[in-house]
């Protein structure tokens, strides 16, 4: 099996697929998972060639734009790695990392079990905080519609995943939401270190905003 022959196969199927998408789930966000993935794996007992199929396909089907996406997740990873002859126990591994990466509004126990899977949500999570997750955030929220802010609309305690993917409110209770609560959720040592400088420079950017907002700054 040429793991660098797969891997060059699938990054040429995968960006031509999420080229150009709007929402900040596009090929440069997937990129930028598989990086952070491969430096926190450095530090990682774990296997490199699942954990870059897990940062590669984690988004092939997102919750948030796909029906049936459990189902539609497997046939697509299916569809690529099959006739690239990767080992079933290998498509396994990666499955269970699609199932389980996305964020699903921090409901319950954290249901991934692979050292991969978690260095791969970990991946996933340090591109949704900082200056970028800041950037992803406000492109996200203009695509769908939602107001910048209302401080008449306070942040939403999700009861369920459901409830969570049915919610829709403005951008900076996003931040409430989910972004600020990540870096306690973060998995690896490393990834953790990562996060805690970005997550200090979301809480400036709101201190700022608000200032603004306020008219004192």
């Amino acid at each position: 099996m040429n793991k660098e022959f797969i891997i060059q196969s699938i990054i040429n199927q995968i960006k031509s697929q999420f080229d150009g998408e709007s929402t900040g789930h596009d090929w440069f966000h997937i990129e930028r998972v598989w990086n952070n993935a491969k430096l926190i794996a450095e530090s990682e007992d774990c296997d490199i060639f699942v954990v870059e199929l897990g940062a590669l396909f984690h988004d092939i089907a997102d919750h948030k734009f796909v029906d049936d996406y459990e189902n539609e997740a497997e046939k697509r990873t299916r569809a690529v790695l099959e006739p690239l002859e990767v080992d079933e126990q290998i498509i396994q591994a990666v499955l269970h990392i699609i199932d389980n990466c996305s964020f699903k509004g921090g409901i319950g126990e954290n249901k991934m079990k692979s050292i991969e899977g978690l260095i791969v949500q970990d991946a996933d999570r340090l591109d949704a905080i900082g200056a970028i997750g800041v950037a992803r955030t406000f492109a996200y929220g203009g695509k769908f519609g939602n107001e910048i802010y209302n401080p008449e609309v306070k942040p939403t305690d999700f009861k369920s995943e459901q409830h969570y993917r049915d919610s829709r409110t403005h951008t900076i209770n996003h931040f409430y939401e989910k972004l600020l609560l990540l870096k306690d959720k973060m998995n690896t040592k490393s990834g953790k270190a990562l996060a805690t400088q970005r997550h200090d420079f979301m809480q400036g950017f709101l201190d700022q905003f608000y200032g603004e907002w306020e008219g004192r700054l």
